[in-house]
């Protein structure tokens, strides 16, 4: 069903986490708009995951779920929902939950009544062939942009990703990363975590990536279980700030803002980057779902037959020549060629 009434159209957004995958998710509501520029957009999130949507232009309301608050939380809230008469609810989650929110707004769905109602694909079959059989059926290159936007084709909505920002930290977020910052704005900026091991490119090769760059102040970002990136920091504390666990998702992407470019492993903050336009090098390893998704971002990739191997870099290594070998291949010496090449300076 497509409406393209401008005054009648509501959409509902269904996304509750993570960090990496929200952030992807923030083309969707300006790619609808584009296609539907007076429609309402509306989005239900996890309320820990809510700040990284403030501010969106393309966002008419954020619903925010407390985990807290349990099934009986999420049914009152989805009671909420129904009063606004939602034409069109896209389950970009596609989780327990999010079943729960499709079912209570759209009971008759099954015979084909109430919103118009696209769920996003987990592609179990796709994903059997890739990481059981090596047989590749994705579209290439990998993108996590275009896989989010790609379910709403036929609502007529683009598959490629509105120009940036899509991302919006507010002013005092600004103001508070400008006041930690300090002589340190302008820096680059390193993601060193991810949320899995095989993800992680290894922490000496970061501590050599700043020795390497004798003429470079750097900001490391992180979340207050990444004690190790203290050890990062050692390395050349008078060039070096150490953030992790000190900003909150905001503050944390307006210290991106304030960067002059990031580098990355596969992680949120390396989506940050790309939804604020900001230039950032992405060391790719193990999974295929979180690929950068625009021109700002340089890969840096090993090509082996056995990546990608897991949905999420879970693991285990299936390489039996040289174990992480698609990230440990990837050298401090080549991410600091690319890093002066992509600031246009020495470093």
């Amino acid at each position: 069903m497509l409406i393209r009434d401008p005054k009648s159209a509501k959409f509902l957004i269904i996304r509750f986490s993570s960090f990496g995958d929200v952030v992807q998710t923030l083309s969707v509501p300006a790619a609808i708009k584009k296609t539907y520029p007076e429609a309402q957009v509306h989005w239900v999130t996890r309320k820990d995951m809510a700040p990284l949507l403030f501010n969106h232009p393309a966002i008419d309301r954020i619903w925010e779920f407390d985990r807290k608050a349990g099934l009986k939380g999420l049914l009152h809230l989805c009671l909420q929902m129904r009063q606004e008469g939602f034409t069109h609810i896209y389950d970009a989650h596609n989780n327990t939950r999010s079943r729960v929110i499709s079912f209570v707004l759209r009971p008759w769905g099954f015979l084909g009544l109430g919103p118009a109602f696209i769920r996003r694909s987990i592609r179990r079959w796709k994903r059997f062939l890739l990481f059981r059989l090596r047989i590749n059926t994705f579209e290439m290159p990998f993108s996590g942009q275009r896989d989010l936007l790609e379910p709403l084709l036929p609502w007529g909505i683009s598959k490629y990703a509105p120009p940036a920002p899509q991302i919006f930290p507010s002013e005092e977020s600004h103001r508070k990363a400008h006041e930690i910052l300090g002589e340190f704005a302008g820096s680059v900026a390193l993601a060193p975590s991810s949320a899995h091991f095989l993800k992680r490119w290894p922490k000496e090769y970061w501590k050599e990536l700043i020795l390497l760059c004798p003429g470079q102040k750097f900001v490391l970002l992180g979340g207050p279980e990444d004690s190790f990136i203290e050890d990062i920091h050692d390395v050349a504390p008078d060039r070096t700030l150490n953030l992790a666990g000190k900003c909150s998702l905001q503050v944390s992407s307006a210290v991106v803002a304030q960067s002059a470019a990031l580098v990355s492993a596969d992680t949120g903050l390396l989506h940050v980057a790309e939804q604020l336009g900001k230039k950032a090098i992405a060391m790719m390893g193990p999974a295929p779902f979180g690929f950068p998704s625009r021109p700002s971002t340089r890969i840096m990739e090993i090509p082996l037959s056995c990546r990608p191997c897991s949905k999420h870099g879970q693991g285990p290594c299936v390489n039996k020549e040289k174990f992480h070998q698609c990230m440990v291949d990837i050298t401090p010496q080549q991410i600091a060629t690319e890093l002066k090449l992509l600031l246009g300076r020495s470093v």
